[in-house]
């Protein structure tokens, strides 16, 4: 009874796998591979042809944005850094734009119903709303700080905790490269307060330290005579140095301030170059810069 049993399971199952091989093997053969061949052939060179359109517009699009802008530059009425910016941010759109295109053609020609999912995007679109907010806000507020002009590629500017030199400013982003080479990529939503310090004359302050019973007629004769000789000298500076007179900087130290006022971005080696001289000359003149004592804690 059990060897008819254990025949009859058998049966069965190798009347399955015939079937199910017989299905294979009428399905396979059914196949129009010369059809099919033709078809892959067929899009696979259209697909080509979208590609080389592709590159082709891409490459005379690129260099008629580039040779549009190199016109603009002999300009002086328009400044290099805002050129700099609208150039770098017309060929990103000219991209992205032509790169959909490319997309679209592509998916269309291998069967993909991009009509139908595009007109799904409101449904998907609201699915994605909450997490699109800080999306939508980034190019909201990339594009009143590219329409207001508060930052160029090239100035200086402080956001909040970040100061650096602007190397790249879209509608989502904006890209701040730190003094020490720290690339910061900073969301625009994220850009509240903008100090930019590359629009106008920059200060320069310099405060040398001095004992309180100085010659003060004899250190202001001397930084005069030290203004004279460098001013000149240096066409970066907008306005004549500035002696403050004597001022409380803390600690039990005085020193004399002086304020020079230069271009933008000049400040910092005219601080270094003035305060080299200045020490310098007062140096040579015996008048004693006291020197800070170091404190060691234990």
């Amino acid at each position: 009874m059990n060897n008819q049993s254990d025949s009859s399971v058998t049966t069965e199952v190798v009347n399955t796998v015939a079937k199910q091989t017989s299905f294979f093997i009428e399905f396979w053969q059914n196949i129009d591979w010369r059809s099919l061949l033709s078809s892959g052939i067929s899009k696979a060179i259209q697909i080509f042809f979208f590609f080389f359109v592709y590159f082709i517009f891409k490459k005379i699009g690129n260099v008629f944005i580039t040779r549009t802008f190199t016109n603009y530059r002999g300009k002086k009425n328009i400044s290099p850094s805002r050129l700099g910016t609208l150039d770098n941010l017309t060929h990103n759109i000219y991209n992205a734009v032509i790169g959909f295109f490319l997309a679209y053609a592509i998916l269309s020609e291998i069967g993909i119903p991009v009509g139908t999912l595009l007109a799904g995007a409101g449904v998907i679109g609201l699915a994605f709303s909450l997490g699109a907010q800080g999306f939508v806000s980034d190019i909201v507020n990339g594009f009143f700080i590219l329409l207001e002009k508060q930052v160029d590629i090239g100035d200086v500017v402080t956001f909040s905790d970040v100061t650096g030199t602007v190397v790249d400013v879209n509608l989502k982003t904006t890209t701040v490269k730190s003094f020490d080479g720290t690339l910061n990529f900073v969301p625009n939503r994220y850009i509240t307060i903008v100090s930019n310090l590359s629009r106008e004359d920059m200060r320069a302050q310099i405060d040398i330290r001095l004992e309180p019973n100085v010659d003060m007629v004899k250190v202001n004769t001397i930084i005069e005579q030290v203004n004279k000789r460098l001013v000149p000298l240096h066409p970066e500076i907008t306005q004549e140095p500035v002696s403050l007179g004597l001022m409380d900087i803390g600690d039990g130290f005085l020193a004399i301030r002086i304020h020079i006022f230069a271009l933008s971005g000049s400040q910092y080696a005219i601080q270094n170059i003035f305060f080299q001289e200045y020490v310098t000359a007062l140096t040579k003149e015996e008048i004693i810069i006291p020197v800070t004592p170091i404190k060691i804690t234990t």
